[in-house]
């Protein structure tokens, strides 16, 4: 995901300072998403809006996490275990 990040930004033609600019993100902040794949969630969206990733998002994020009813159960059950007990 860091690397689609910076080439989308080279090939809008942004310097990190540029897109900081833009999107209210530090360039630091920027540099390290690119290094180590690590930034917050409210600032990985200011990316995803700024290089308009928004549909890829929604669509990723309307999957569910199960196909079966037998599925459901067992995340429903799991929802509540703290430590692997």
């Amino acid at each position: 995901m860091a690397q689609n990040c910076r080439a989308r930004r080279l090939e809008k033609g942004y310097s990190r300072k540029t897109l900081s600019g833009l999107t209210g993100i530090p360039a630091p902040t920027i540099e390290r998403f690119e290094r180590t794949g690590k930034i917050s969630l409210e600032a990985f969206c200011r990316l995803v809006i700024e290089f308009d990733y928004f549909d890829e998002m929604v669509a990723l994020l309307n999957h569910t996490k199960y196909s079966t009813s037998r599925e459901l159960e067992a995340i429903n059950k799991n929802l509540n275990r703290k430590n692997g007990r």
